[in-house]
């Protein structure tokens, strides 16, 4: 089990490093999207976030997996604003944080039986404090991107839900530094 978890843990943190290959839709000529105008991306619906320039080059908060059904291996980065938040343990987390999910399908390492690695990309999620543009929603934003466009409406309105569900006493905020 203690392997397993070892494995894991290196699976997530080469995640983290190799994240603009693994999520860049590049051609020869360009090097990998870092913000949404390289994309092409456009805001998301609802709360009109977008993909921040430089976000690939934020450093790791922390790794986490996500069981069935979604099964994923994901690594949440965050600008210079969250990790002093993170390391001060300031909370509610100041305007101008900004938080990126990295998520990738969770597989078997065809090399060792006690290693996982990322498979496929699923999505890019981020969430975005300005608390008087979002004062509606506890002072977050959320984006939530697939090939570096937004998804629906319709999945967009789960994120607030969930989040004041479950981490309300965390300033809606699920992940937890990792020292």
């Amino acid at each position: 089990m203690k392997r397993a978890r070892i494995g894991l843990f290196t699976a997530v943190m080469a995640s983290a490093i190799a994240a603009p290959f693994v999520f860049a839709q590049t051609s020869p000529q360009s090097g990998p999207p870092d913000s949404a105008s390289d994309t092409g991306a456009k805001a998301s619906p609802i709360y009109g976030v977008t993909i921040p320039e430089g976000y690939r080059r934020w450093q790791l908060i922390a790794p986490a997996t996500e069981a069935a059904p979604l099964n994923e291996i994901r690594a949440v980065l965050g600008n210079d604003i969250a990790i002093k938040a993170y390391q001060e343990g300031t909370l509610p987390f100041p305007d101008g944080t900004v938080l990126t999910k990295l998520a990738w399908k969770h597989v078997q390492s065809s090399e060792s039986e006690s290693a996982s690695v990322p498979g496929a990309a699923t999505t890019v999620q981020f969430m975005v404090k300005d608390s008087v543009k979002y004062k509606d929603s506890g002072g977050w934003g959320f984006g939530r991107f697939v090939n570096g466009q937004p998804v629906d409406e319709k999945q967009h309105q789960t994120c607030l839900g969930c989040h004041q569900a479950r981490v309300k006493d965390h300033d809606l905020v699920f992940t937890r530094w990792a020292p």
